[in-house]
């Protein structure tokens, strides 16, 4: 291990806050996409001091994801047959739905304006504190925080 990832071991054992991510493939949360990179870095591992590792799934492979097996499955079967006919119906559904082994579903609207089209530079990117995986490094990687 060079310095440089013993330094970075050891701010993870310091930390004990780990987060494992599986992301799809594309959209916002895509691979190349770099404002999901950088909102990570400055959202979730600077300001909560946590380790992120992202899995982003092959495009079309999203369906082997086990949280859309578990959740998407049990909200659909919940709401079955109903019309969806306000954003209030959708949510109630959603939040209503359990299953037998103890999952549960948090719904809820947020307000507000989000800016889209956001462009992080070179230079942005750079200053992340991203390493790549050796297998898929295009794909899997994980985001340290800044002390």
């Amino acid at each position: 291990m060079n310095a440089g990832g013993a330094r970075k071991a050891k701010r993870a054992i310091r930390t004990r806050a780990l987060l494992l991510i599986l992301a799809d493939g594309g959209g916002s949360n895509g691979n190349r996409v770099r404002a999901f990179k950088y909102w990570l870095q400055h959202h979730l591992c600077d300001t909560h001091c946590l380790v992120v590792t992202v899995a982003h799934y092959p495009a079309g492979a999203s369906k082997w994801n086990p949280i859309e097996h578990r959740l998407f499955s049990e909200i659909s079967k919940n709401w079955a047959g109903r019309p969806l006919d306000r954003l209030e119906t959708l949510l109630a559904y959603a939040a209503s739905t359990r299953t037998a082994s103890g999952l549960e579903v948090t719904a809820q609207q947020v307000e507000g304006q989000f800016e889209t089209g956001e462009k992080i530079s070179k230079a942005q990117m750079k200053a992340l504190d991203l390493e790549p995986h050796q297998v898929q490094p295009n794909r899997n990687y994980t985001l340290y925080p800044r002390l």
